[in-house]
């Protein structure tokens, strides 16, 4: 499944082109493309959906909507680690590959 997810701008590159900035999924960050908004603030939250900043998006609206996706399970299931989502799915044990622990996931995961 692919979600719109909410999250907060925390760092914006106005030297990138296309317009990047780092943005915090409660608690996964992750690179998103800002270019539909160029004017956005470190702060406030926007709607990401693979990997671009769609729309903006209220404070209250974010926070609900990221406590909710966190209860049904649906962040992990965006923002997981996709090597063991697979195994655990096919009932395998955990996949053996090397730097999987830590990696950051690009903009376009997000």
């Amino acid at each position: 499944m692919c979600l719109a997810v909410p999250g907060r701008v925390v760092a914006i590159d106005h030297r990138a082109d296309p317009l990047t900035g780092l943005i915090d999924f409660g608690g996964v960050r992750k690179q998103a493309c800002l270019e539909y908004l160029p004017d956005v603030r470190v702060g406030e939250y926007v709607i990401v959906h693979v990997g671009f900043a769609l729309q903006r998006l209220d404070e209250e609206s974010a926070r609900a909507s990221l406590e909710l996706f966190q209860q049904l399970g649906l962040l992990d299931e965006e923002f997981g680690d996709a090597w063991l989502q697979a195994a655990e799915q096919a009932g395998d044990p955990a996949p053996h590959t090397p730097g999987a622990q830590g990696r950051e996931k690009s903009g376009s995961e997000a």
